[in-house]
């Protein structure tokens, strides 16, 4: 199993995918990197050299980042958002929507699951 950037890709798929698998990579900065590597889409990870593998890490290591780094980044700003009490802040402390997404219905991921209001009922008409 190979091993770039501190998470296990697998073995079995097509490079550009398995590379996905890693925080801070998508398909198109999957594609970059193995077109600036010189590796082909067909290329599976299990038929890559350890040459390879190396320019792939070397590649991924200076021009990006990714995982603990870019986890560490956006919780940063997160936080910075909470501290400077600003709107985005305090959506995020609540809990709540921060993009302006409707809260009277739905927003139920962010808000986690319905609870129930004592005394309140139905009215049946």
């Amino acid at each position: 199993m190979a091993r770039i950037a501190g998470v296990n890709i697998p073995t079995q798929k097509r490079v550009v995918i398995a590379l996905t698998y890693i925080h801070g990579i998508g398909r198109t900065k999957a594609r970059e990197i193995c077109d600036r590597v010189a590796i082909p889409s067909e290329r599976r990870v299990n038929e890559l050299t350890d040459d390879e593998l190396v320019h792939i890490r070397e590649a991924i290591d200076s021009d990006y980042q990714v995982e603990g780094e870019l986890r560490r980044e956006v919780a940063m700003n997160v936080k910075r958002l909470m501290d400077l009490g600003c709107y985005r802040g305090l959506r995020h402390r609540r809990g709540l929507p921060v993009r302006g997404q409707r809260t009277h219905t739905n927003a139920r991921t962010r808000k986690g699951p319905a609870k129930a209001i004592a005394g309140k009922k139905k009215v049946a008409r």
